[in-house]
């Protein structure tokens, strides 16, 4: 999960922050008149992290993200133990989805048909995409302790001392540890879900109004 940690990282932390857009929405509308000519910081801030449960894993917002991995883990527990047909599995995902998010997949391609992994076998993988959250977020605020606010850097454009840190503390050292030990060096801390869960509570309660 450390490789996932550093995409996610990019993309939720870093990519859905209000600062990234601060910088990077005046390019943005310059590009793309006509979509985002007439947007609004705030527009476009929410707009990244509308909370809607959603039926494919990659559009999904970061508070429903991880029910679409315990979904995928489930349902291999139960391929890989012999209680879930293949020919099942199908219904099986749209159960699953209705029961967790809400949703029913009209179609397989919207279902269990989705993902490229298990027709590559790598059955398994998916919890490591949560596990990339969890590191993510400890990571990110251990780096934000050295490095001081993360966000007005991002606001000024430099992402450069973030990626340095990581390129530091992470990057170089590969896979010469494992990941537990690797997190316990960085961070001080062995791995925790408290980090993300301040990381989302404290961008979707004032985004909510909770």
């Amino acid at each position: 999960g450390i490789h996932e940690s550093q995409s996610r990282m990019w993309e939720n932390l870093v990519g859905r922050s209000s600062a990234f857009w601060q910088f990077f929405l005046p390019a943005a509308q310059e590009h793309f008149q006509t979509a985002l000519g007439g947007a609004s910081l705030d527009d476009v801030y929410f707009a990244v992290n509308d909370v809607q449960p959603s039926l494919i894993r990659v559009e999904a917002d970061e508070a429903t993200y991880n029910l679409h991995i315990i979904i995928r883990f489930e349902l291999e527990q139960a391929l890989i133990a012999g209680d879930l047909p293949v020919a099942d599995l199908p219904g099986a995902w749209r159960e699953k989805y209705e029961a967790s998010l809400g949703v029913v997949s009209p179609t397989d391609a919207d279902g269990a048909l989705q993902d490229v992994h298990w027709s590559a076998a790598l059955f398994g993988y998916f919890p490591t995409y949560s596990l990339g959250n969890l590191y993510a977020s400890q990571f990110f605020e251990a780096a934000a302790e050295e490095l001081g606010d993360l966000h007005a850097q991002f606001a000024q454009g430099e992402f450069q001392p973030l990626r340095e840190w990581l390129a530091r503390n992470i990057h170089r050292r590969g896979q010469c540890v494992p990941a537990a030990e690797l997190v316990q060096q960085v961070t001080g801390k062995p791995l925790s879900h408290e980090p993300l869960m301040r990381h989302l509570r404290g961008k979707l309660e004032p985004l909510y109004g909770l």
